[in-house]
């Protein structure tokens, strides 16, 4: 049994699986996965759709996974889009369509990978996807869902695989062996409204505001680390909502984004965050309310086995040995981590979420390529 990975991109491009929607993406797989003798369960939770499909069983010693999403981002200006969006229209060797990049290319290479090795060469062990229709949303009820599925039913994997695109501009050109971690934090400055005329009678929040956002901004929060760049702090909005020129306002807010590496935890930054807002309140007389979302915390997978099995079939498929990077934004990999050692590859990425997402054909082909060779020499 092969399965051409061009059009199973195609098929699932078809289906219009915009978060939180499953569109039919899930559905799809799970009928050509079954087709091949893989055990598939859909782990569903507070309405998003995923499927975990396993070959083997628990038994093996050795179990392969492949994580990835169906779910895309919205279609944004459909009248920007010279092709229709979930059309999979193939045209001077691209194939167009939302997720085409990010990932239902890099999903149809590693199904088409994964029935090929086990239909052609049944392995001495086990290979199983996990697959969720949430990681563009929230991100709660999709990988998360499925390691507790496994959790709860003794399921576990040596390896792991996320197919997310990772290089920027040639295959085969990075590898991802970490991320950084992802804070936001929302400030609220609380003082007195009143006339622009008489300050003394009001409390103006926003130097209090301005003063916080300078001091956040200006520290440096560390130099990079052995396997990371340096972290970074992003003032992302201030807002008043003042139309008045001769008001002052009772409040304003101010938000953050840092992108953090292994020499913080989200929690350490929150009690720096903290008691910045603190000090300036104490010295300003302003109440300075913080709300923070932890999205992620930093996590590297360091180089050794996984990362050189994986090199090993990159760099015989494309002639490239790829960068080990830990560049870019957050990914389902930060859950998997907490499960087994994991890693990410997969297409160039510089065209996803954009007008006229697309991917060039014979990349497709190229990561099935990649994928397969991964598990022979892993199986091997």
């Amino acid at each position: 049994m092969t399965v051409d990975p061009v059009d199973l991109t195609a098929r699932l491009v078809r289906c219009p699986s915009v978060t939180p929607e499953e569109g039919g993406a899930l559905v799809l797989l799970e009928a050509v996965l079954s087709d091949a003798g893989f055990a598939c369960t859909r782990v569903d939770r507070a309405g998003t759709s995923n499927l975990y499909a396993r070959w083997g069983d628990r038994a093996h010693a050795r179990t392969f996974g492949f994580n990835g999403h169906t779910d895309v981002v919205p279609v944004g200006d459909r009248d920007a889009w010279t092709k229709d969006p979930f059309g999979a229209e193939i045209e001077d060797g691209w194939l167009y369509g939302r997720g085409a990049t990010d990932m239902k290319s890099g999903v149809a290479a590693f199904a088409a990978a994964a029935v090929d090795f086990v239909t052609e060469t049944p392995p001495d062990g086990a290979i199983v996807l996990a697959i969720t229709g949430d990681e563009e949303g929230d991100a709660t009820d999709g990988t998360v869902a499925l390691l507790d599925w496994m959790a709860a039913e003794g399921e576990r994997l040596d390896v792991c695989i996320v197919g997310e695109p990772t290089s920027p501009d040639h295959m085969g050109q990075m590898m991802k062996i970490g991320r950084r971690g992802s804070l936001t934090a929302w400030f609220t400055f609380r003082g007195t409204q009143g006339h622009a005329a008489y300050p003394h009678l009001a409390l103006n929040p926003l130097p209090a505001m301005a003063r916080l956002m300078a001091d956040l901004s200006g520290h440096v929060l560390d130099d990079g680390t052995d396997h990371f760049d340096a972290s970074t702090l992003a003032i992302v909005t201030m807002d008043v909502g003042n139309p008045a020129t001769n008001v002052i306002p009772a409040d304003g807010h101010a938000t953050v984004n840092i992108r953090f590496n292994d020499a913080h935890t989200g929690a350490g930054l929150t009690e720096w965050l903290r008691a910045e807002a603190d000090r300036i309140a104490d010295e300003t007389g302003v109440a300075v309310d913080m709300k923070v979302k932890i999205s992620g915390e930093s996590f590297v997978t360091p180089p050794g086995a996984l990362s050189d099995l994986v090199a090993k079939a990159v760099q015989v498929e494309t002639n490239r040995t790829p960068e080990l990077s830990t560049t870019g934004g957050t990914s389902d990999a930060r859950f998997v981590k907490d499960h087994c050692p994991v890693v990410e590859f997969g297409l160039v990425g510089h065209r996803m979420h954009a007008v006229d997402e697309r991917v060039r054909v014979e990349q497709i082909e190229q990561l099935k390529a990649i994928y397969a060779r991964v598990l022979r020499d892993y199986f091997g």
